[in-house]
């Protein structure tokens, strides 16, 4: 880097804090408004440095151009005879207005403009896109949003992406019309869509529209932006049909330049998994051979999304303050925070034994008849209608307001979230429930199907060991179905939890009695080969 690129630089650096702090971290979250790291970005063009053919001109473009990261990594990284031109896309002028003034004596290109409603070049397009797109997240695009996102998503990459998709996943796909063909494309995005569904039409897209050349996946413990929670990823690829017996390379950990983790993974073996983070991390692509799952024993909901917890979940000491009636009152659990124990214990009328007593408030009568027969509970009611929660998107969609989901009780829960540390192995924790609490949705809750409800209430003793098989699932199994975000938070949703492997567990429980009372319960009628699974486990029968 030149003494005035590097002055450049630590201007744009100074500008870009700036800019940030005269908008609130609300209003940029919600707008995706996440700068990349200047080492980072010079991460990024040094790596492109190294792939791009020695000869190859460049025409450079970034659709969410901020103050100029990339570009300024652009100049200091490649001479200027092998740039050709240098364009820019920037929808906010809070920013695009001093980056103009920054970069007025370069050869830059910059429209303020949505990348969307930019104009599509009818020759001499880019050849070289590298971007940090905006990371907004789904449920702050509106439907007729999305609706036009899609299509032009449909239109330039010949792709429908899920309604769950965040707009970086339009900025990736849209930009295939940008590229020349025979051009090379290098994305700076979060790691989520390499496991979760609406990722999966991103995942055909590098796998058939396009040659993945590498993916860098960066630890999620070492978060990449100091104001969001995210874990990232960088793509790079060449906008051309994939070869034949084509491999990507995948990297994990360190840094972009000097990963920990170095592996070569064939793309037809990418094409047989859903969760591509198994390759940054083990390589192992094709699923465990595995004949059952818990969903095969359990049936796994979320817990009971209130739509405002402070409200409708109150302590011993509020209840009496206001007086509320105790027939509408369930008792519930803390939050895994305040939760230390594993096993929740019950008095003689099953009510949880714990020091923080928790209570969720769920009535289904009319707003006439809590008028006239339950004041106290109405008077609150009306406090919760100042604070206008009746209009709170949950709450709206209920009739009334205030009710809740009904949901019975589960014996077994499981943390929804959880980070790896500490004494445990795994950042998810399953909890034995003897009382008759419910959870919010911050627990997965766990109900034995019927024929192991039918075993286990002929046989109570069994729910301490079938917990303590629960308890027994490798850490390892766990992280591969859930998925992982910024600062090693990691992330169980219900199917995922589902698609674990209990084998171990069907043999822990075996061993709690003779198989012919297990093969008179049908454990196995709804398992996919139950005949395979009854022939392995035809050894556990006890000799007469």
């Amino acid at each position: 880097m030149s003494i005035s690129d590097h002055i450049l630089e630590v201007s744009r650096i100074e500008a870009q804090e700036k800019l940030d702090s005269e908008k609130s971290h609300a209003e940029r979250n919600r707008l995706g408004q996440f700068a990349t790291p200047s080492a980072l970005a010079s991460d990024m063009l040094t790596l492109i440095k190294s792939e791009l053919p020695k000869n190859f001109k460049i025409r450079f473009l970034d659709p969410a151009f901020g103050t100029g990261a990339f570009y300024s990594a652009l100049l200091s990284t490649f001479h200027e005879s092998r740039i050709e031109s240098a364009s820019g896309i920037e929808i906010d002028p809070h920013y695009a207005n001093h980056a103009l003034e920054l970069w007025k004596g370069s050869s830059l290109s910059l429209q303020i403009s949505d990348f969307f409603d930019a104009k599509l070049p009818a020759k001499d397009k880019p050849n070289l896109i590298v971007c940090n797109p905006p990371y907004v997240r789904h449920h702050h695009l509106s439907s007729e949003r999305k609706g036009k996102l899609q299509k032009h998503v449909a239109t330039a990459a010949m792709t429908k992406l899920n309604g769950l998709a965040g707009l970086y996943c339009y900025f990736l796909l849209y930009a295939h019309a940008w590229l020349e063909e025979g051009g090379y494309a290098c994305w700076l995005i979060p790691s989520e869509f390499l496991d979760v569904n609406y990722g999966a039409e991103v995942k055909d897209y590098l796998l058939s529209k396009v040659t993945l050349l590498h993916i860098h996946r960066f630890d999620a413990a070492s978060v990449q932006f100091d104001d969001a929670l995210v874990s990232s990823s960088i793509l790079w690829f060449r906008k051309s049909a994939p070869p034949v017996n084509h491999t990507v390379e995948f990297s994990f950990g360190g840094s972009l330049t000097k990963p920990e983790i170095l592996r070569t993974v064939p793309a037809s073996r990418l094409r047989q998994t859903a969760k591509w983070n198994r390759a940054a991390l083990s390589g192992t692509m094709a699923k465990e051979e595995t004949k059952v799952r818990l969903g095969d024993l359990f049936e796994i909901k979320r817990g009971l999304a209130t739509g405002a917890n402070d409200f409708f979940i109150l302590s011993s000491e509020e209840i009496q303050e206001h007086h509320l009636p105790e027939e509408f009152l369930i008792p519930i659990l803390p939050s895994p925070h305040y939760l230390k124990q594993e096993i929740i214990e019950a008095d003689k009328r099953s009510n949880l034994i714990i020091d923080q007593q928790l209570f969720l408030l769920s009535c289904s009568f009319p707003e006439s008849e809590v008028k006239s027969r339950y004041p106290h509970l109405w008077d609150y009611y009306k406090t919760g209608l100042e604070r206008k929660i009746h209009e709170k998107y949950i709450c709206s969609h209920r009739s009334p307001w205030y009710t809740q989901e009904f949901r019975a009780p589960a014996p077994f829960l499981c943390t929804y979230m959880g980070r790896n540390g500490g004494k445990r192995e795994s950042p998810f924790r399953f909890i034995l429930n003897y009382s008759k609490a419910v959870a919010a949705n911050v627990y997965l809750m766990i109900y034995p199907k019927p024929a192991l409800s039918k075993f286990i209430k002929e046989s109570p003793d069994s729910v301490q060991k079938i917990w303590e098989a629960l308890n027994a699932i490798s850490a390892d199994s766990l992280l591969s179905e859930g998925r992982v975000y910024g600062g090693g938070l990691h992330k169980l949703e219900p199917k995922e939890l589902a698609n674990a492997s209990a084998e171990k567990m069907v043999q822990k429980i075996l061993k709690l009695a003779e198989y012919q009372k297990f093969q008179e319960y049908d454990l196995f009628d709804n398992v996919r080969t139950p005949e395979l699974l009854r022939e392995r486990l035809r050894p556990v029968r006890r000799k007469k």
